[in-house]
């Protein structure tokens, strides 16, 4: 994020002082960044962390270590967010470290194919690791204890704050993956697909304003298909309780060059960011006032 220096930040090392904190031999550094907003929106972007614990590092295949299935240049596509007055939480931990989309105690959210909360494959169903190398269950729940608890926790804590200040508070979890992904769907994926968990995750006005917002007719959208929203989405999305989310799991061939080196297409970029923006600004302006 840009003008860190300006920003209110709150992260887990608020818990343990100015040191990362250390368990036997493992070392967590800062497992989230924090911007508090001003509106009643909450961007969240569980998967588009970088960094690798040096446990999982030592284990993965030199084609794990790419990163290939992380959500790439989420914090730039909506780097527009703090100027609108949007707060965001930015995991800093790679997926493949812990997945914060999925639930502490593992259960599967989808029939089929799927990645747990400790993936061990790749999207391409390759395995992630080394051969004979496992991650031990200690380091596991160390994720849990250090990675995935304080996500969550300053998660949940920054919708009571809006929900406290509005009357409602709304959810964005930000995602991206790539247009073809033979393991979780036949095809090419439309470009901005909309989950609300078939509407049990907010007001379905709020839909209606996402889906009129993304008025490019360049652009193909699809809502509650292949992705309907994840953990983050299901949990937290509880509009009788006044909290709606919602989720976007955005093609990354609206922004991403078809090569193997994931780089950003900036003519792309270019194009589709004021989309995300406009989607952003009909989120945010969208009353879900309690009557």
């Amino acid at each position: 994020f840009a003008n860190s220096s300006q920003l209110d930040r709150v992260n887990v090392l608020d818990q343990f002082g100015d040191t990362p904190h250390r368990l036997n031999t493992m070392t967590f550094s800062v497992a989230y960044d924090f911007i508090q907003g001003s509106s009643p929106l909450l961007v969240s972007m569980p998967h588009s962390g970088l960094q690798l614990t040096p446990t999982v590092a030592d284990t993965l295949t030199s084609e794990a270590l790419a990163l290939p299935d992380t959500d790439w240049y989420i914090p730039q596509l909506y780097d527009f967010l703090e100027a609108m007055g949007v707060g965001v939480i930015k995991a800093n931990y790679s997926r493949y470290v812990i997945d914060l989309n999925r639930p502490e105690d593992n259960k599967p959210l989808y029939a089929g194919k799927t990645i747990g909360l400790f993936p061990h494959i790749l999207f391409n169903e390759k395995s992630m690791f080394k051969p004979g190398t496992v991650i031990d269950t200690d380091h596991q729940q160390a994720c849990i204890e250090y990675i995935w608890r304080p996500y969550h926790q300053q998660l949940a804590t920054a919708l009571a704050r809006i929900k406290q200040k509005f009357g409602y508070a709304i959810l964005f979890d930000a995602h991206s993956i790539r247009a073809q992904v033979p393991m979780f769907f036949e095809g090419t994926l439309p470009d901005f697909n909309l989950g609300t968990h078939d509407g049990k995750a907010c007001a379905a006005k709020l839909l209606q304003a996402a889906q009129h917002a993304i008025s490019d007719i360049n652009y193909t959208q699809v809502s509650n298909g292949r992705f309907k929203g994840g953990y983050i989405t299901r949990s937290y999305g509880q509009p009788s309780h006044h909290v709606h989310a919602f989720q976007l799991e955005l093609s990354q061939a609206t922004y991403m060059q078809d090569t193997p080196d994931y780089a950003l297409d900036d003519k792309k970029c270019a194009q589709v960011k004021p989309q995300l923006k406009a989607l952003i600004e009909a989120l945010v302006s969208c009353d879900l006032t309690p009557q």
